[in-house]
């Protein structure tokens, strides 16, 4: 196989690192149109707290990877072009949620909006990485050399490791074990057989579970690790995991202790 590997339509060559990068954006938002719960969130309130998300994506994803080299990213400060290049979806992910949390605060609203991201998001990850595995060594999201039986040649004669479909088959994996999730988050009132579902809580097991992956993914990736041995992306995965594990447990606990404490006052 070469690559890049283009898709030939008539006299096209279409760069597989953009159709695939386009149909993870365009898929990804379909399916969440399709599958989201109804809301009494209005229209206006909806399109402001999505386009807080884009903005916030946008910026957290080129922030991070400008954090990638720090010194190579000051001496190309004034070469814009240069800086404009790159993005991380680490760092899209941890934006966007900054930006969609700051923007609920602004116009007021209160109920978590996450779970119904879950599916898309991994759809569109997949999807996406389908792009950068195809795209090859032009992509930068390979991994080290190795002697696996994994290793993939890349065009270079050098096997390395296919990072690209290890997060395949991790986020395969993952959208298996939010299934339970995902039904309990469907259920009325967000209870099932007595049990009590929070909204938002299969976002963050999304999130906790992506993050811990691309942490431990990172240390085969031949990117500069600057910061005591660890990349900007795994500085990043390790403040998610951070929150979210306040999320998922301390806080988790004590919702759980008021739920079963309101439902005693009721017997």
């Amino acid at each position: 196989m070469e690559f890049p590997v283009y898709l030939v339509l008539g006299s096209w060559r279409i760069h597989p690192h953009v159709l695939f990068e386009s149909l993870s954006y365009f898929i990804g938002f379909r399916v969440y149109l399709w599958t989201r719960r109804p809301s009494e969130m209005s229209r206006l309130m909806s399109l402001q707290i999505l386009a807080g998300t884009i903005l916030g994506a946008a910026l957290g994803a080129k922030l991070l990877f400008w954090l990638e080299d720090p010194a190579a990213t000051w001496e190309q400060l004034r070469q814009l072009h240069l800086l404009w290049g790159g993005k991380t979806i680490v760092g899209g992910l941890l934006g966007g949620l900054i930006g969609v949390e700051l923007t609920k605060k602004w116009v007021g609203w209160t109920r978590s909006t996450g779970d119904d991201f879950v599916y898309p998001l991994i759809l569109g990850l997949f999807i996406g990485r389908i792009g950068c595995f195809l795209t090859g060594l032009d992509d930068d999201t390979y991994g080290t050399a190795t002697s696996w039986f994994t290793g993939i040649d890349f065009g270079d004669g050098v096997r390395r490791h296919p990072t690209q479909l290890y997060e395949m088959a991790f986020l395969l994996a993952l959208a298996l074990l939010l299934i339970p999730l995902y039904r309990r988050s469907r259920a009325p009132l967000g209870r099932v057989a007595g049990s009590f579902y929070f909204s938002g809580r299969m976002f963050q097991w999304f999130m906790f579970g992506y993050l811990a992956f691309r942490f431990t993914v990172d240390f085969i990736k031949p990117t500069p690790h600057p910061y005591f041995g660890l990349n900007n992306i795994q500085l990043a995965c390790l403040a998610g995991l951070a929150y979210y594990a306040w999320l998922l447990w301390f806080r988790g606990r004590v919702r759980r202790s008021s739920a079963t404490a309101e439902a005693r006052s009721y017997k």
